[in-house]
């Protein structure tokens, strides 16, 4: 899009909550507001993220996919014995993060910056990382996406966790190099892999994810925008705008959400 012909307009307000493709366009010279609706998006990430994370903690696949009719009763862990790392603690992270937190697992959470989720271990900054990542279970990756988080989970950080572990990726596709993810699923060092973002979207028919035994495909439903909710947020943004008030929710260009 060229926004260079909308010299009148005071801010560029996003119906989604990432915004990689709109912040690197040199016509942009407004300032760039990303869309947080607690009432759609962020309920919808939370449904999305808590009913994975208890499908993978309670082994419920082996149970929905059984052709033999095998009768093989698996007792699980409780939750506060299930690590759970959150890659993300923004919005939608910290939100997810708390959900779990709320439901007894032993939650983790990562960020660029220092952050504070309660009941949840926050860690933050390179080392941080693999301190979240040792020994994770279960990985869910909520992070904008910027040139420092393409191929976050790479063959190294994948080989930081639990033998085993399940990754959901609700966040966005270039997170996750897929070719290591793929490697690590064959390997077993990744059980199963619950994917609702990728590279190309649509995902492409001949893509190996469609096919790939331990990887579930959802098509990016995880936190849809609400018409109705989203209209009233965008609405009140514009009416603190009309009043003189600061816009909230600004994108930082530089670090690109």
């Amino acid at each position: 899009s060229d926004f260079a012909p909308f010299t009148g307009a005071k801010a560029v307000l996003s119906l989604w909550a990432g915004v990689e493709r709109i912040v690197v366009n040199p016509t942009l010279s407004q300032p760039l507001v990303r869309m947080v609706d607690p009432e759609g998006l962020t309920e919808g990430m939370v449904e999305w993220v808590t009913g994975h994370v208890l499908r993978h903690h309670l082994g419920m696949d082996r149970y929905i996919v059984n052709p033999a009719h095998n009768w093989d009763p698996v007792v699980p862990k409780l939750a506060r014995d299930r690590v759970v790392t959150v890659l993300g603690l923004g919005e939608l992270g910290g939100a997810c993060a708390a959900a779990l937190a709320g439901l007894n697992f032993s939650v983790r959470g990562w960020s660029r910056r220092p952050k504070a989720v309660a009941g949840v271990a926050c860690h933050d900054g390179a080392a941080g990382l693999a301190t979240a990542l040792a020994g994770a279970e279960i990985v869910v990756l909520l992070l904008p996406l910027t040139d420092v988080t393409t191929n976050l989970l790479d063959a190294d950080r994948l080989a930081l966790l639990a033998p085993g572990a399940a990754v959901l990726n609700p966040g966005r596709g270039a997170l996750i190099d897929d070719a290591a993810l793929i490697a690590a699923l064959d390997s077993g060092q990744v059980g199963h892999a619950t994917l609702d973002v990728f590279r190309t979207e649509p995902l492409p028919a001949a893509h190996p994810f469609w096919s790939h035994p331990r990887v579930t495909v959802t098509p990016h439903i995880a936190a849809a925008t609400r018409p109705g909710s989203a209209a009233r947020r965008i609405a009140a943004s514009i009416r603190a705008a009309e009043d003189g008030k600061p816009l909230t929710h600004l994108v930082d260009r530089a670090a690109g959400y």
